[in-house]
C-alpha cells in the first residue's frame, strides 16, 4: 500500500522582482494571470497567500497582471513585500496557499457581539504585527471595536498584546517621562519644547514619535527638518545617556508596530474607538519604558474629541488603564477650537518651535504656553518641581535660554542641527468681510496644508494669520499656502476657494 506525500509549496520557483509599488504596511504579490502557478493553484485576485524564499515567509494580498510586465516565471513585489522577504540580493520565491488565520473567527465572534479575553487578542494582535491581515481583516477587526466598543479588561488585554509584539526599552534611571496628545488638532508641536525644558531640569525624558500619517505633519516630519531622527537603538541610548533625552521616530525601534498598521486602516475608515485609541497611546509608552506621562486632550467641534464628556471618558480610561501596567498618568485638558502656533506642516511648525525656544518678540504665544503648561505639570508629576510650582519652573527654564541650549544639544547628539527649508510657491488667503472671526474648522484647514503637499514636502503647509475673537477688515490675512511646487499649490487653492468658510468671520 502506498502513500501520497501532501504538497504545502508549488514545486517551481518564480525569480522575485522588485516593482518598485508602495503600498505602505500591506505586502502585494503580483503575477501574470495566465501563469501556470495561477491557473494549477486557483489562485483569484485579492486572494492571500504565503510568499516564502526559504528564510523567510510572508503572507501577501494577491494581485492578477494582465499585461507584458511580468514573464511566466516571476513574481513582482511590492516595497513591503521586497522589504519583509530581505530580498535585497533578489532571489528566488514560491507562493502557495496559506493556513487559515484562526484569530479571525474571534473578531467575527466580537462583530457578534462576544467580548475578547486576553488570549484573543494575543493571537490577534500577533498576526496584525506578522502581516498576515489584509486591509479588509484589519477593517472588520476596527469596526468590530467600534460597534462593539472594548470593556476596560478588553483594553487592558488590548494594550498589553500590542506592547509584547513589539521592542521594549528601559533605562537606568527613574522617573523616565514622556508626553502625547491625543491629537486633532493642526499645529500643537509642543514635543520638542517640553522635551528641552524638562532635560534641561534634569528628568529623563527618551521621546519617540510617529510620522504623519493623514495629517500634515507629525513631530517626528517637524523634527526632521531640525536634526535626524531616523535613530537606531543604539544611537537613541547614547543620545540619552548624554543630553537625558532624545526626539526619534518611533519606527526605527520598532514599538508597538501593530498600533502603526492599525492606524493606517483607522484614518482611512475615520474611526477611533476609545478602547483603541487607549491601547495605541499607552501601549508605545510602556514600550518605551516610560514611567510617567502626561496626556494632552485637545477638546473642540473639529478636533479628535469634541465634547468635554467624551474628554472625561477618555481621559478616565487612560489613567485607569495606565494604573494597571504600573504607569502614572495624568491628562491635561487644552483648548482644541483652533491650530496651534501659526505653522501646520513639518518647516512652518519647526520655525514656530525655534521662536518659542529662542523667546523670541514674535513668537506664537499659544504654542509658548500650552508647552510650558504640559511641562510644568509633567516637570510636578515626576517630583522634579512642588505641586503648584511646576509651571513657574518651566517657565524660568525656558526664558533662561537653559531649553534652548538643550535643544541645540540633542539635536547635535542626534547627528547635528539642520536649517528648515523655505517654500518658493505662496499664496495668501483674505477674508471676504470685515468682522470677528468666531469659528476655523481645523481638519479643513489641514487638508489645505496636506493638498499644498505637507508632509512629504517639508517646506509645504499653511501659515495661520488669524485667531479666534480677533476683529479684522475685509481682505486681512486669513492664512497663507506654502507650496513647493505650482501643481500642489494649485489643489490647495481650489480646494480653498470651494471652502470659504474654512474660516468664520461675523459681520461687526
Amino acid at each position: 500500500m502506498s502513500s501520497t506525500a501532501i504538497v504545502t509549496e508549488p514545486r517551481n520557483p518564480l525569480i522575485a522582482r522588485r516593482l518598485g509599488i508602495d503600498t505602505r504596511h500591506e505586502a502585494v504579490v503580483f503575477l501574470r494571470a495566465d501563469s501556470h502557478i495561477v491557473r494549477a493553484e486557483g489562485f483569484t485576485a485579492h486572494a492571500r497567500v504565503r510568499v516564502s524564499n526559504g528564510h523567510r515567509s510572508i503572507i501577501a494580498t494577491l494581485y492578477h497582471v494582465t499585461s507584458d510586465i511580468l514573464h511566466h516565471n516571476e513574481a513582482g513585489l511590492s516595497e513591503a513585500a521586497w522589504r519583509r522577504l530581505g530580498l535585497d540580493g533578489g532571489g528566488n520565491v514560491r507562493v502557495s496557499h496559506p493556513a487559515p488565520l484562526e484569530s479571525l473567527s474571534t473578531v467575527r465572534g466580537k462583530v457578534y457581539g462576544r467580548r475578547l479575553d486576553a488570549g484573543s487578542l494575543s493571537s490577534i494582535i500577533g498576526d496584525v504585527a506578522a502581516g498576515r491581515y489584509s486591509d479588509i481583516d484589519l477593517a472588520s477587526f476596527i469596526t468590530a471595536c467600534s460597534a462593539r466598543p472594548l470593556d476596560r479588561d478588553e483594553a487592558i488585554g488590548l494594550t498589553r498584546a500590542m506592547v509584547e509584539v513589539g521592542d521594549r526599552l528601559s533605562w537606568n534611571a527613574h522617573p523616565v517621562v514622556d508626553k502625547h496628545s491625543v491629537g486633532g488638532l493642526p499645529g500643537n508641536r509642543t514635543t520638542p519644547i517640553v522635551v528641552s525644558i524638562v532635560t534641561a531640569c534634569g528628568l529623563t525624558m527618551p521621546k519617540t514619535s510617529s510620522r504623519a500619517i493623514t495629517s500634515p505633519a507629525g513631530t517626528a516630519d517637524t523634527m526632521e527638518t531640525l536634526a535626524p531622527v531616523d535613530l537606531d537603538l543604539k544611537t537613541m541610548r547614547r543620545v540619552v545617556e548624554r543630553e537625558g533625552g532624545c526626539i526619534a521616530w518611533g519606527g526605527a525601534v520598532r514599538l508597538s508596530p501593530a498600533d502603526d498598521i492599525l492606524i493606517t486602516v483607522e484614518r482611512a475608515l475615520d474611526l477611533d474607538s476609545e478602547g483603541q485609541l487607549i491601547a495605541s497611546v499607552l501601549s508605545k509608552k510602556i514600550a518605551a519604558g516610560s514611567s510617567h506621562v502626561v496626556l494632552d486632550v485637545p477638546v473642540g467641534p473639529t478636533a479628535k474629541v469634541r465634547s468635554t464628556e467624551d474628554a472625561r471618558s477618555i481621559a478616565q480610561g487612560l489613567v485607569e488603564v495606565a494604573q494597571a501596567f504600573g504607569l502614572t498618568a495624568k491628562p491635561v485638558f487644552t483648548d482644541g477650537t483652533q491650530p496651534v502656533g501659526r505653522g501646520i506642516g513639518p518647516a512652518l511648525e519647526a520655525r514656530d518651535v525655534l521662536a518659542v525656544l529662542g523667546n523670541a518678540p514674535d513668537a506664537p504665544p499659544d504654542l509658548r504656553e500650552r508647552a510650558v503648561l504640559l511641562a510644568g505639570t509633567l516637570l510636578e508629576l515626576a517630583g522634579k518641581a512642588p505641586e503648584d510650582a511646576g509651571l513657574a519652573m518651566a517657565e524660568q527654564v525656558l526664558a533662561s535660554g537653559q531649553a534652548s541650549a538643550k535643544f541645540e544639544r540633542i539635536c547635535a547628539a542626534q547627528g547635528g542641527r539642520r536649517t528648515p527649508p523655505t517654500s518658493s510657491h505662496r499664496h495668501t488667503i483674505a477674508a471676504q468681510s470685515a468682522g470677528r472671526v468666531v469659528a476655523v474648522d481645523n481638519r479643513r484647514l489641514a487638508r489645505v496644508a496636506k493638498l499644498a503637499g505637507a508632509p512629504d514636502a517639508k517646506a509645504a503647509g499653511v501659515e495661520v494669520h488669524v485667531s479666534l475673537g480677533e476683529e479684522i477688515e475685509r481682505g486681512h490675512p486669513l492664512y497663507t499656502v506654502h507650496a513647493e511646487a505650482p501643481g500642489e499649490l494649485g489643489y490647495a487653492l481650489e480646494y480653498a476657494a470651494a471652502n470659504a468658510d474654512i474660516y468664520i468671520v461675523t459681520p461687526p
